[in-house]
């Protein structure tokens, strides 16, 4: 899939609905709410951004903390991780150019090595933490600083998650 005209930020949190919902009408911005119809928008706007808050990776960010708190049966990693790639292979996913966060104070330590750990060391300044509220969204669009892309191709970073453990994956 060519690369999309828009910056592609995700949204993520348990507000994260809700916040996307309050970005639309954004100057340059194009909040999308159905996760139907991301692929779609995404590949048609023209915005600056296209927001939303379906992640592509939720699954593999779930098993990975599930393995590490020992939450997860076996093998679970590993199917979301295949999953993953091969949605990843077909385009019916593409990662986004960003990940905000919504109140990392409020997750759980697992969850908080996954975003600031494993996913902010594949790719530096693409995981972004923020205040749950739309204001502090904006702020952050209106702020978000360049780094390297996710390593491409992702099968080796993603099948080597099991490897990354967290108390030493935090940056």
């Amino acid at each position: 899939m060519a690369r999309p005209n828009s910056t592609v930020v995700v949204v993520v949190g348990e507000s994260a609905g809700g916040v996307v919902a309050g970005l639309d009408g954004l100057a340059n911005v194009r909040a999308v709410t159905d996760a139907d119809t991301v692929g779609l928008a995404v590949g048609r706007s023209h915005s600056a951004y296209v927001v939303h808050h379906a992640d592509p990776l939720a699954e593999v960010g779930a098993a990975w903390a599930g393995f590490f708190d020992g939450t997860a049966p076996t093998g679970t990693l590993e199917v979301a991780v295949e999953a993953a790639l091969a949605r990843l292979r077909t385009d019916a996913v593409t990662l986004p150019d960003y990940y905000v966060v919504l109140d990392p104070d409020g997750l759980a330590d697992t969850a908080k090595h996954w975003w600031f750990g494993v996913l902010a060391g594949a790719s530096p300044n693409r995981v972004v933490p923020s205040a749950a509220s739309v204001g502090a969204v904006r702020d952050v669009l209106s702020a978000l600083a360049p780094g390297r892309w996710w390593p491409d191709p992702p099968d080796e970073w993603l099948h080597g998650l099991a490897r990354v453990v967290p108390d030493r994956a935090l940056h």
